[in-house]
């Protein structure tokens, strides 16, 4: 098994910022910078066409990381950030920008697409949990959640349907075709987020997904506005939710 090596650090408002390489996998991540004993993990799956340190993913890392004293990693998925593309990244790709050139949906191409990234990012996510685990501030027995939207979504359900370490996850923005059945499988608390008014995803389509997760305990955030307009107070929620679930309800407002 491969272990964690760090390759470069930085601080700022109190978070630590390590980008690290597992193996070929890039990766990073966000620590409190008081490092006072071990703290729960969230693990992050980022958009397509993004990387593990695109604005969205670094902002929600510094709100769990100052908001809860969590630790938060992402990992660049294949083909994406740092990971170089193969022929078969490169097709889907070209594919997808002629459909959107045409006016076309996209929706089966990034269903199928991100299908096949998924086959390839699950074991290597679940290889970088276990690498996590071994660092003495994280620990093998510390919660672990997961916070992934669009294709961090594709790639988080199959994920988390497979990983018992992983006992709240947050999802949304995707469609339902390649995922339902999977979710079907996963019963831990879910907080799942949808946009409304969503130009490539139908909203039956997200609701449909929605629905399909087996979990006792789901909640719905639909927000008015396109794909790209989730709100930015959503990860004030997710901060909300991670800490009530990954047990630090003192959290103010957990």
């Amino acid at each position: 098994m491969h272990s964690v090596h760090f390759t470069a650090e930085t601080s700022s408002n109190g978070v630590v910022e390590r980008d690290f390489t597992l193996g070929e996998v890039s990766g990073v991540l966000w620590s409190p910078a008081s490092g006072s004993g071990r703290a729960p993990l969230v693990l992050m799956g980022h958009g397509g066409g993004t990387h593990k340190k695109a604005p969205a993913m670094a902002g929600r890392a510094h709100r769990l990381v100052t908001g809860c004293g969590f630790h938060v990693a992402v990992i660049d998925a294949p083909g994406h950030g740092d990971r170089p593309r193969t022929a078969y990244d490169e097709q889907e790709i070209a594919v997808m920008q002629q459909a959107m050139a045409a006016g076309e949906s996209v929706g089966p191409i990034v269903v199928r697409y991100n299908g096949h990234l998924a086959e390839r990012a699950v074991p290597e996510w679940r290889a970088t949990l276990d690498a996590l685990q071994g660092l003495p501030e994280i620990g093998p027995d510390g919660p672990v959640g997961y916070f992934g939207l669009n294709m961090g979504t594709a790639i988080g359900v199959p994920l988390t349907a497979i990983e018992p370490r992983i006992t709240a996850a947050i999802f949304g923005l995707h469609w339902p075709e390649a995922l339902a059945e999977t979710a079907k499988r996963i019963t831990i608390p879910i907080e799942f987020a949808l946009q409304w008014d969503d130009e490539h995803i139908p909203r039956e389509s997200g609701l449909a997904l929605f629905d399909a997760f087996a979990s006792k305990e789901k909640t719905l955030h639909a927000n008015a506005g396109a794909h790209k307009e989730l709100p930015r107070f959503e990860v004030d929620s997710a901060v909300r939710f991670f800490a009530r679930h990954l047990g630090l309800s003192h959290i103010e407002g957990a």
